[in-house]
């Protein structure tokens, strides 16, 4: 009889919740600050009209360090770090709606879809007013804006940063009040609650099948690191027509999905809708491997110390 060999999946409840979230946020800092470039390149591409500033990832990445430096490509991070709060939330979320739907099914696929798309939800509605003021900053170019607001300068120079921050917060406001922070929400939802739920499931898919093409020996967590991408892709390529949309109701201050959609299918062609989408790829690559090894080990190091000795990877 051959012996299959199965991914051992570590539950919420094996875990020392301290070191758990110690450890997270430690992990997410690093990962920001390696793919936030590739998030601003893929925001301005989703957003400029057609191939007006930049003709693609490599060329906005070249014309962005030359033009605003490497400070250019970290516009708006400061901010942006404060979805380290939702992060933890997501990770919580998704781990108890995993336990709690353990009652009811075994199915990893169903279990990994339902709590995926609940943590996108609970994430989702923490994250969208900094997105939304991240995403002005990231709009901010040397001397002009591609969004409807602009950091305002004084005798020649720029705000310091969190002159900036507040300068968008209150143009916001006066512009748009408290809804505006909100903007796009639904939109938001519509691209991370599929995304989310997708990329779980393709994950726990990608691994299972690999595991069972390579030899029992070979690591648990070589097979998770290539099936993270793996399933990055395959999300990011099915939801990238609604993160467009999303992109430009929050930095256009358009307050129709629809309108949006036939307004960029009729500029731009179905193709559009797949703007920024190797951007979002390339970013997600390696940033998706970071995110499966760091989170797949820092499981394994937030093991209850009597289930550690239980475990063989």
């Amino acid at each position: 009889m051959e012996d299959k060999r199965n991914i051992q999946i570590i539950e919420w409840e094996h875990l020392d919740k301290k070191k758990f979230y110690v450890f997270g946020v430690c992990m997410t800092m690093m990962i920001r600050v390696s793919v936030y470039p590739f998030t601003l390149i893929r925001t301005r591409l989703q957003v400029q009209k057609g191939k007006s500033l930049y003709n693609g990832t490599f060329d906005a990445f070249v014309k962005i360090l030359r033009a605003e430096g490497a400070a250019g490509l970290y516009r708006g991070f400061l901010v942006n770090t404060f979805t380290l709060i939702s992060g933890q939330c997501y990770v919580t979320t998704y781990e108890l709606t995993r336990k709690y739907f353990s009652q009811y099914t075994s199915s990893n696929a169903v279990k990994s879809l339902l709590a995926g798309g609940s943590a996108s939800l609970v994430a989702q509605s923490i994250t969208v007013p900094i997105d939304v003021i991240s995403q002005h900053l990231m709009m901010q170019r040397k001397g002009e804006t591609m969004g409807r607001f602009r950091v305002q300068t004084h005798e020649g120079k720029r705000f310091p940063v969190f002159g900036q921050t507040r300068d968008i917060i209150a143009q916001i406001f006066k512009a748009d009040g408290l809804r505006g922070f909100y903007r796009g929400y639904v939109a938001s939802l519509l691209t991370y609650i599929p995304n989310s739920a997708v990329w779980w499931p393709f994950y726990h898919f990608y691994a299972e099948q690999l595991s069972s093409l390579t030899p029992k020996d070979c690591p648990h967590l070589l097979l998770q690191a290539i099936s993270g991408p793996m399933a990055a892709a395959t999300a990011s390529t099915l939801t990238n027509p609604m993160d467009v949309i999303r992109a430009r109701v929050q930095v256009e201050g358009k307050s129709s999905i629809v309108l949006t959609f036939k307004q960029l299918v009729a500029e731009e062609g179905p193709w559009g809708l797949m703007k920024g989408l190797s951007a979002r790829i390339i970013s997600a690559t390696p940033s998706t491997i970071v995110i499966v090894v760091g989170y797949e080990t820092l499981k394994k190091l937030s093991l209850r110390p009597e289930l550690v000795d239980s475990r063989h990877w």
